[in-house]
């Protein structure tokens, strides 16, 4: 069976180990074909010949536009391969040319598939996942897919894959469905790449046409739900959470939208176990760059959301500190989108919003407009030492920038540093 790679990145890098490299990969980035130290040819995308392709397995980041697309047979994603062998095997058999069919993941002798429980969502998904996980770490789960480890990694002897699934993915994906899908609140993302907001809310929403009677789809109330077997539970807070899957969110230590992370993660282990372990949870160390907070010298409160790269997560932090004054430092590349939600947000709260980045003008312009007080600056550090000449104990400064950070920064991580640093420098 003749294979092809579409995109020479990690998770087609891994799937070609798995299956023993020496493949033909074709990539966007290569100018000229060349063979890397794994036996696999790397060739430019115009090279590709759909009529020596029986199989098509694909980067998730591909665009849908992409012209590879237009061409492939049989394009699969990294869940198709491994998540649905008997579609696979069907179309390896159809298509084949060669009656010496190559072993896929799928058809490896005892392979045996893992329950997965895949997470989306647009805020919330990484910590969501990271949470489920330990939680489940002690009947055997790992973690994988958008999270960093590719499937073709994991070991399918475990019993449980608990998959942080990106949308990219799930626009891919065709064949395979999740035992148990948890779908984070959604709001307008990566619009160039899927589209539209509908088309973007859709790649969220197709698993559920796939999933069989018994199996739980856990999703936001008031999205337009598709045809399915799968039972359907809408959730619209965490109030119905609480009562819906008998948890006690007070017996949690976080906020805001960790609360919800939390309570969710608590509903699939209710759903899979009937069980609720709080203190394990709580003992869960969330990432940095997420509310991460930190002291000065004074004893004054500061805080690194810096992986807030979007508006829904800043909105997020917002709500984490509503009952203090809130010096927000916001602004960087916020590729176009409408910042109005986030001031109108200001508006209603003690605040004060300190604009940095290429984007900072448009929101010293919309501050004005909502009544915000506002100060404009170029760069973090300045931002940081106007807020330390006014910072009170019982305040916080919130750096939570609803945009990304490569305007100055290599890195939303590099910019938490940065911010992080700053308070060394107060005495």
């Amino acid at each position: 069976m003749n294979l092809s790679f579409f995109g020479y990145g990690k998770t087609t890098r891994a799937i070609a180990r798995r299956l023993g490299d020496g493949f033909d990969f074709y990539d966007d980035r290569c100018e000229k074909a060349w063979t890397d130290d794994a036996g696999n040819r790397i060739h430019p995308s115009a090279d590709f010949d759909p009529e020596a392709s029986d199989l098509e397995i694909l980067t998730p980041s591909i665009r849908p536009d992409n012209p590879l697309l237009a061409a492939a047979r049989h394009p699969v994603s990294e869940y198709d391969l491994f998540l649905a062998p008997e579609k696979i095997e069907a179309l390896r058999k159809d298509s084949s040319k060669n009656s010496s069919l190559f072993p896929l993941p799928s058809s490896l002798p005892d392979a045996k598939r893992p329950r997965t429980i895949w997470i989306s969502g647009t805020n919330g998904k990484t910590t969501t996942t990271q949470m489920l996980t330990w939680l489940l770490e002690p009947r055997g789960a790992l973690s994988g897919g958008n999270i960093g480890t590719p499937l073709a990694e994991l070991d399918p002897a475990a019993p449980l894959w608990v998959l942080e699934t990106s949308s990219y993915t799930l626009h891919h994906t065709r064949h395979a469905a999740p035992d148990i899908y948890l779908l984070l609140p959604i709001t307008p993302d990566h619009i160039d790449w899927h589209g539209s907001a509908d088309a973007y809310a859709a790649d969220k929403l197709d698993p559920l046409r796939r999933m069989r009677e018994g199996e739980l789809a856990l999703i936001p109330k008031g999205l337009e739900i598709p045809e399915t077997s799968a039972w359907v539970v809408e959730y619209d807070g965490n109030a119905f959470l609480e009562s819906f899957f008998d948890l006690d969110a007070s017996r949690l230590r976080y906020r805001a939208g960790f609360l919800q992370d939390a309570l969710l993660a608590l509903a699939v282990t209710r759903t899979l176990f009937d069980e609720a372990d709080y203190e394990r949870l709580n003992a869960f160390a969330l990432d940095r760059h997420r509310q991460e907070e930190a002291t000065d010298a004074l004893g004054r409160l500061w805080v690194n959301d810096s992986k807030a790269t979007n508006l829904d997560a800043a909105l997020q932090a917002l709500e984490a500190y509503r009952d203090r004054k809130i010096h927000l430092i916001a602004g960087g590349d916020d590729k176009g989108v409408d910042m109005t939600p986030l001031l109108q947000r200001l508006s209603r709260l003690d605040a004060e919003l300190y604009a940095i980045g290429s984007n900072a003008r448009r929101l010293t312009e919309l501050a004005r407009k909502h009544g915000v007080p506002v100060h404009t600056f170029t760069h973090l550090r300045e931002a940081q030492q106007a807020i330390a000449e006014r910072l009170k104990p019982g305040e916080v400064a919130l750096l939570s920038p609803a945009a990304a950070s490569l305007d100055q920064f290599p890195s939303y991580a590099k910019r938490g540093e940065e911010f992080l640093e700053f308070l060394s420098t107060l005495a």
